[in-house]
């Protein structure tokens, strides 16, 4: 029997021996109980968010790639979502995946590596928003000038909304509504995103007026104290807000997201309250300056309108001697009027006188024929014939005598009538028809002015229908005659028509 070992008789034949189910699970319990707590950090490679809410994600570094997952509700838990490309700090147990021969990490707590990191985050998270057009400055609004109504958004119990508070009450106080919220940990940007859209649902006649200016604010801390402010859900409603909004989220070197969303930015929240109302005293202090400047232009206007009217006042006739001038053209032209009518009438008369000295009356005519007829000695018959026939020719030249002399006289009468209206309207008795009336003194001579009338003289006023006597007293001065208007001219005459036996007039 040879010395040399067959292979049955190998030391391995001693080694034991396992299934692949087996030395899996040996290998899952090993893992899982040398690495049951650990912390690690890393470069967030790719991230993946299944249907079931469940994150699978990878950590590397330089010289190794670690995957990881992190199961529904402890997602809902994160503070700061991982994102490819950041350096976070994972916290959980090492286990196997046995389906794939793979180790991984469950996560139960995830958070950026240092303040460098969550500066990385917040620049790129800025740069995102930024892209999308929620920090454009023709979204920002105006704010109010004297807000009635101030919603502020903070906590009820710091020293912000006091400080706040006084700050309204020494510069001008206005109705404050604030909407209590934790302003840091895992409920602060949900609460404070309601918050601001809360105000603005709001209905504006309401039992709860609806704030005309909001104010966010919230005292000073770390960048972790104030990350709640750089949140997504905080800066979208900010930026969707439709009541203006300043932001006052810790101290002057401090920077959130909000601050690039909002309308106003205020390095405090006293500078907020600040910001939100003017000073009263200023405030009246401007008022009372513009109302001094008003009265002094006013006045100053009403000078130099007075003033004009009394350069224009001096260009004007005074309205009485206007009235004056008036009547005494009217008198001058009622006389000038008078003359010429009775120097026409005369004339008319004149010249019918010489007309009719120059006609025959007809019983010279007669006396003439018979005469003529005596001396030629003419038979009775022939006389008588002729006596018919002259008396004939008499009668009608006697009819066409007295037709030619109606109508010669019918046009001087109408043009007589004529100039006796034109007469009667401009008298002054046609004035007092319309409802004026003349005074007379004692000697019957017209006043025309008040200046002349004294004391207890005694008066003749003549109206339209007759004169009136009366006493002259004391009493309040008559009332300002109208302006005279335009003196009407006078009325041509006609030219008289030429006929054949001459003019009568």
């Amino acid at each position: 029997m040879s010395d040399t070992a067959s292979p049955a008789n190998t030391p391995a034949d001693n080694l034991p021996e396992f299934s692949v189910g087996e030395i899996a699970q040996a290998v899952k319990r090993t893992v899982e109980q040398a690495f049951d707590r650990v912390r690690i950090r890393g470069e967030i490679g790719r991230v993946t968010v299944a249907g079931s809410g469940h994150m699978y994600l990878s950590m590397k570094d330089d010289n190794a790639v670690l995957d990881c997952v992190a199961w529904r509700g402890t997602v809902n838990r994160f503070t700061h979502m991982p994102e490819q490309g950041l350096e976070m700090v994972a916290t959980g147990r090492m286990t196997t995946y046995p389906g794939r021969s793979a180790y991984q990490l469950i996560i139960e707590s995830i958070e950026p590596a240092g303040v460098g990191a969550l500066m990385a985050l917040l620049e790129q998270r800025r740069k995102q928003l930024a892209a999308e057009g929620l920090f454009a400055e023709e979204r920002k609004k105006p704010l109010p000038y004297l807000p009635g109504v101030i919603g502020i958004v903070t906590s009820p119990t710091g020293a912000v909304i006091r400080d706040i508070m006084h700050r309204l009450r020494d510069r001008f106080p206005r109705h404050v509504l604030l909407w209590p919220v934790v302003v840091q940990g895992d409920a602060a940007a949900d609460q404070i995103a309601t918050a601001i859209r809360g105000f603005n649902a709001m209905i504006a006649d309401g039992p709860v007026p609806r704030p005309d200016l909001l104010i966010v604010a919230r005292g000073g801390g770390s960048v972790e104290d104030l990350w709640a402010y750089n949140e997504e859900v905080v800066v979208r409603a900010a930026a969707e807000s439709d009541i203006p909004l300043i932001s006052a989220v810790g101290h002057e070197t401090d920077t959130t997201l909000i601050d690039y969303a909002s309308d106003r930015r205020a390095p405090t929240p006293t500078a907020a309250a600040e910001m939100a109302v003017p000073v009263r005293a200023e405030l009246e202090s401007r008022v009372l300056d513009a109302e001094s400047r008003l009265i002094g232009g006013a006045a100053r206007l009403l000078e130099r309108m007075r003033n004009d009217v009394r350069g224009l006042s001096r260009g004007l006739p005074h309205p009485t001697r206007v009235i004056e001038q008036k009547t005494q053209d009217l008198d001058n032209l009622a006389e000038t009027l008078r003359r010429v009518m009775t120097l026409a009438l005369n004339k008319r008369h004149g010249d019918v006188r010489d007309l009719a000295q120059n006609l025959r009356r007809p019983e010279e005519t007669i006396a003439k024929k018979q005469v003529a007829l005596a001396e030629i000695g003419l038979s009775s018959r022939t006389l008588d014939g002729m006596l018919q026939r002259s008396s004939l020719h008499l009668s009608r030249t006697g009819s066409d005598l007295a037709r030619a002399f109606d109508q010669r006289m019918s046009e001087p009468q109408q043009r007589l009538g004529q100039l006796t209206k034109l007469l009667e309207s401009l008298s002054y008795k046609g004035v007092l028809q319309r409802g004026y009336a003349v005074v007379r003194g004692q000697d019957g001579t017209p006043l025309s002015r008040a200046a002349d009338v004294t004391h207890g003289a005694a008066l003749a006023i003549e109206f339209a229908d007759g004169p009136v006597a009366a006493t002259a007293g004391e009493g309040a001065p008559p009332p300002s005659p109208p302006k005279a208007g335009k003196p009407k001219a006078k009325p041509k005459a006609p030219d008289p028509a030429p006929t054949k036996q001459g003019d009568l007039f």
